[in-house]
């Protein structure tokens, strides 16, 4: 079983719409691009990647999809700068996984490949946040190397705990099938 990370295709509406609303009623947003128009979306999510036209208050980010075995099982949002409230809130990596998927490992090694696509873009330091009660979460990041920094509540429903990561350790060796960005492997 290999977790490959991968741009989303037009095959995948679907999947990621099915995996949007179950997320939703977690109150959690697994499409950070929505509309009626999937060729909209992909479009939207290649213009985040490459940095281009970007809407205010967004940056440069990568939205890909976790795959194993031919199946969806999560997503990673990866942000290579951060704004004022990704620096409160957000943080660099933003991932989930489906809940028929959960406890398998499946987050630990997204947000592993995520730290290592922030390592080759240079970003020495990422930082990740999750709710302070997210246990699953917790338990990923700090298997990830995270160091609690601090717990805040940033104006959120749920205080957010703030953890830094080294990217140092995350080494890169393989490429996102049908792309020619690097991931990690390890």
């Amino acid at each position: 079983m290999t977790l490959e990370l991968r741009p989303p295709r037009h095959e995948d509406e679907t999947a990621l719409r099915g995996i949007h609303a179950q997320m939703l009623e977690e109150n959690f947003e697994f499409l950070l691009a929505e509309g009626e128009d999937w060729g909209a979306v992909l479009e939207q999510v290649t213009r985040e990647s490459r940095g281009v036209d970007l809407p205010p208050g967004r940056v440069r980010a990568d939205f890909l999809v976790a795959e194993v075995d031919g199946v969806i099982v999560g997503r990673t949002s990866i942000r290579y700068a951060l704004t004022d409230f990704l620096s409160e809130v957000g943080g660099h990596v933003g991932y989930a996984v489906a809940p028929p998927f959960r406890r398998r490992g499946h987050a630990t090694e997204i947000l592993r490949q995520s730290l290592a696509h922030l390592a080759q873009a240079g970003v020495e330091r990422a930082l990740v946040t999750c709710d302070d009660a997210n246990l699953g979460s917790i338990r990923t990041i700090e298997r990830c190397g995270g160091v609690l920094e601090d717990v805040r509540n940033a104006g959120a429903d749920v205080p957010k705990r703030r953890y830094w990561i080294d990217t140092g350790g995350f080494i890169v060796m393989d490429r996102i099938r049908g792309s020619s960005d690097p991931v990690l492997r390890g």
